[in-house]
C-alpha cells in the first residue's frame, strides 16, 4: 500500500479514546494521558424541552432533589443502553470534554467501548451507533472481561489459564481465558445496583425505613461486606419512616448489611463456581497457582475476595485500581493495535474493525 501522508498525519494528531460505558460510572481513557474522566452515568433532563441540564457527577447530586419538570435518569441499565438519545448526549458531552483539554483542534477520535458478554446484536449495534452519533471517526467494541483482564495485567495470551470476575454496576462478567481465547464465560445482571436495592429492601422490611439508592450505596461502601470483618462497624442511616411518614435515623451494623447483601453475593459466588465446573482440569490446576482476579467497582466490597476464596478453595485477589481496569485494558488495544485488535468484537453485516 502506498504511503499516504494525510492518513499518517491524521493518525499522528487524532485522539484514541477508550470508554468504559458503565451502568454506574463512565470512564474515559485517552491514549498517552490515561484516565481523564471518571464520572457517574447520570443525566439531568428538562422534561418539557427534552434538553440536558447536567451530566455526570453534577447530575447524580441532583437525584431525589429535582422539581416536577426535571428528571434525573441513567441511560444505561444492566450494562446496556436503555435510552439511546440520552446515551448519545452523555457520550457527546464526555468526548467534548476530552477535546476541550487539547490545545489545538483535533479530528474526530477513534473510540473503543466495553460491552458485556452475551449482549444481543441489537444491543451491540445500539452502542456502536451511539458512539458514532456522538462524534467518533471509528468505533470498536470489546467485551468487558477481556478488557478487564488486559487492564489487570493477566497473561491471557499465554497457554496457561487466567480467570477474571468483573463486577460492575449493572452486570457481573466471569471469564476464563487461555491462548487469547475465552474457554468459559458467564454474564449475569446481578451486581452493584442489585446490592443497593438489597440494602433498600432490607431497611424497609426490618425498620420501616425508606431510603434512596444513593444512601444505600453509601451504606454498602462504608459498612457493607461479604465476609465477617475483624471489627464490625455501625452507621447512622437517615430516611423516612413508612408508618409515621416522619424523618427517622436508625443505627445499623455491618452484620445486618452483610445479611442484606448475602443473596446477591451468593449468586455471584455460584456463578463463578458454575464457570469453574465447565473448564478442563488442566486450567483448574493453573488457577490454583495464579488465582482468580476481581475487577470492577464491585471488587472493592469488603471481604468479597475472602468469601469467594473460602467457598471455592482458590486464591482470590483484587486487581490494582479495579474500577479502571476495563478502561485501561481497552486503551491498551491502541498501544499495539495490529496485535491486540483480535480481541475486538465484530457486528453482523460488517465488522466494527473497518467501520468509519
Amino acid at each position: 500500500m502506498a504511503f499516504n501522508p494525510f492518513n499518517w498525519l491524521l493518525g499522528l494528531f487524532s485522539l484514541d479514546i477508550a470508554i468504559d460505558l458503565g451502568t454506574a460510572n463512565t470512564l474515559v481513557n485517552v491514549r498517552g494521558k490515561g484516565i481523564v474522566i471518571n464520572e457517574p452515568s447520570w443525566v439531568t433532563i428538562d422534561k418539557r424541552l427534552r434538553q440536558p441540564i447536567a451530566i455526570g457527577l453534577e447530575a447524580k447530586e441532583m437525584v431525589g432533589r429535582t422539581p416536577a419538570n426535571v428528571t434525573v435518569v441513567r441511560p444505561l441499565r444492566d450494562g446496556v443502553i436503555s435510552d439511546f438519545a440520552i446515551t448519545q448526549i452523555m457520550l457527546e458531552y464526555f468526548i467534548g470534554k476530552v477535546h476541550e483539554q487539547s490545545v489545538v483542534p483535533l479530528p474526530r477520535p477513534r473510540v473503543i467501548v466495553g460491552i458485556p458478554t452475551g449482549v444481543t446484536e441489537v444491543e451491540k449495534r445500539a452502542v456502536y451507533d451511539a458512539v458514532m452519533a456522538a462524534g467518533a471517526r471509528q468505533a470498536f467494541l470489546i467485551e468487558e472481561p477481556i478488557a478487564a483482564a488486559l487492564g489487570a495485567g493477566l497473561p491471557i495470551g499465554d497457554i496457561h489459564g487466567s480467570m477474571v470476575v468483573d463486577i460492575g454496576g449493572g452486570t457481573t462478567e466471569v471469564a476464563v481465558m487461555s491462548m487469547s481465547g475465552v474457554v468459559a464465560s458467564r454474564s449475569l445482571r446481578v451486581a452493584g445496583d442489585e446490592m443497593d436495592q438489597d440494602v433498600v429492601q432490607y431497611l424497609r422490611n426490618k425498620y420501616n425505613l425508606l431510603i434512596g439508592e444513593s444512601i444505600a450505596e453509601q451504606v454498602k461502601w462504608k459498612i457493607g461486606s461479604a465476609y465477617p470483618l475483624p471489627v464490625e462497624k455501625t452507621m447512622d442511616v437517615r430516611g423516612r419512616n413508612l408508618v409515621t411518614g416522619l424523618p427517622e435515623t436508625v443505627q445499623v451494623s455491618s452484620v445486618e448489611i452483610r445479611e442484606a447483601l448475602s443473596g446477591s453475593v451468593q449468586v455471584i459466588v455460584d456463578t463463578v463456581r458454575d464457570a469453574l465446573d465447565e473448564i478442563p482440569p488442566e486450567i483448574v490446576a493453573d488457577l490454583m497457582d495464579v488465582g482468580i482476579c476481581l475487577a470492577g467497582g464491585g471488587g472493592l466490597l469488603q471481604g468479597l475476595a475472602d468469601r469467594i476464596s473460602d467457598e471455592l478453595k482458590l486464591r482470590v485477589w483484587v486487581a490494582e485500581d479495579p474500577l479502571t481496569c476495563v478502561a485501561r485494558g481497552a486503551g491498551m488495544i491502541f498501544e499495539d493495535f495490529d496485535r491486540l485488535s483480535r480481541y475486538l468484537v465484530g457486528l453482523e453485516r460488517g465488522s466494527t474493525r473497518h467501520s468509519a
